[in-house]
């Protein structure tokens, strides 16, 4: 609840089975309350100004004006937290990860295919109080287009070519808000950097195209993990969506397994999964980071972590756009440094570097 009230939501969707649905899912929890619903971004206009939700979830593809048009112009005149709730359609799935950029605070798939309405009954209310909590903030411009990715540097390439193990792993885990932090990690670390192994809570389908967008962009080579997969320096994975993914032993390196499981804290993939399975196999030759995301999931992994000799970072409040996880950590005592989201990259950076013979 938003000071012993119940928290409002505007359903922006043209589907009135959609909005049903959301609205029926909603309607379920004692401390939310569908306010209103609307068929396209003209009408949603309208009951915002009368209605004063304090959460919107928003379809991207809609007649009259898309979701992402409408998104643009609402985060620049009346910033408000917005779920966008989209088909996985490839072009659906790429203006959705748009939409981030933009400000929007989380992404999920709409119901039907492959996301069953049992699925999205499980996680919608929970999002929605990740997004009522979240720091939006006014988009007063365009965002700059991203950097063409860097030339990989020549060492990063002598690694890859030579299929060089990662000696020291990186283990990330993020949720509300954790694409863009994600993004400004990976964009600041090295191409020759150890390997990273990541976890956001994030939809199938999503996670592809988020990690082929990273990979566009990012110093590093970045990939959607798949079972088998070596972690490498110069190499970051991202967990699939709905499936765990753990670091594994082999031989005088790592590689990632990815499975199948109950959820953890109420996700799939899990944090707390990931951050165990490194404290397992990499212990003192692993640093655990924890960004901005609502809930507790990475505090009791990156506890297993720290117990192991690894070393913790957590992003501070005040960069976090949910400062949920990361606070969860820090509670437990176990965060050897609390630092601004601009400044982890070159943390772990140093880190490495000092901990070299």
């Amino acid at each position: 609840m938003i000071s012993g009230r119940r928290i409002k939501v505007l359903v922006v969707d043209d589907s009135a089975i959609v909005r049903k649905i959301l609205t029926d899912t909603l309607s379920e929890e004692k401390d939310l309350e569908v306010v209103g619903t609307a068929p396209d971004p003209y009408v949603a206009r309208d009951k915002i100004v009368a209605l004063a939700p304090d959460v919107i979830t928003l379809d991207i593809e809609m007649p009259r004006m898309d979701g992402l048009t409408f998104l643009k112009r609402l985060m620049h005149h009346h910033p408000i937290p917005v779920i966008v709730i989209s088909s996985i359609a490839q072009p659906s799935c790429q203006a959705a990860l748009d939409a981030l950029r933009w400000g929007a605070v989380e992404v999920m798939a709409k119901p039907g295919g492959p996301y069953s309405v049992g699925e999205l009954r499980l996680t919608l209310a929970n999002k929605i109080r990740a997004a009522a909590a979240a720091r939006v903030r006014r988009a007063s411009a365009e965002p700059p287009p991203p950097p063409p990715r860097p030339a990989l540097p020549r060492l990063a390439q002598a690694l890859r070519t030579n299929s060089q193990e990662s000696k020291v792993v990186i283990a990330i885990g993020a949720s509300t808000g954790g694409t863009e932090a994600i993004q400004q990690v990976l964009m600041h670390m090295p191409g020759d950097g150890p390997g990273i192994v990541i976890t956001q809570h994030i939809p199938p389908v999503f996670s592809l195209a988020f990690a082929n967008r990273l990979n566009q962009i990012c110093p590093m080579e970045v990939k959607e993990a798949v079972d088998g997969d070596q972690v490498l320096a110069g190499r970051a994975l991202i967990a699939p969506g709905n499936f765990h993914m753990v670091l594994r032993k082999a031989g005088a390196g790592y590689r990632v397994a990815i499975k199948d499981g109950p959820m953890v804290c109420y996700q799939r993939p899990s944090v707390d999964v990931m951050f165990a399975s490194v404290a397992e196999v990499a212990q003192a030759s692993a640093i655990g980071v924890l960004l901005t995301g609502m809930g507790s999931d990475g505090a009791q992994g990156m506890l297993r972590m720290k117990r192991a000799g690894a070393g913790t970072i957590a992003q501070d409040e005040a960069s976090c756009v949910v400062f949920g996880m990361p606070k969860e950590a820090i509670k437990t005592g176990v965060v050897d440094v609390v630092a601004p989201l601009d400044g982890i990259a070159a943390l772990i950076t140093r880190a490495v570097a000092e901990a070299r013979p």
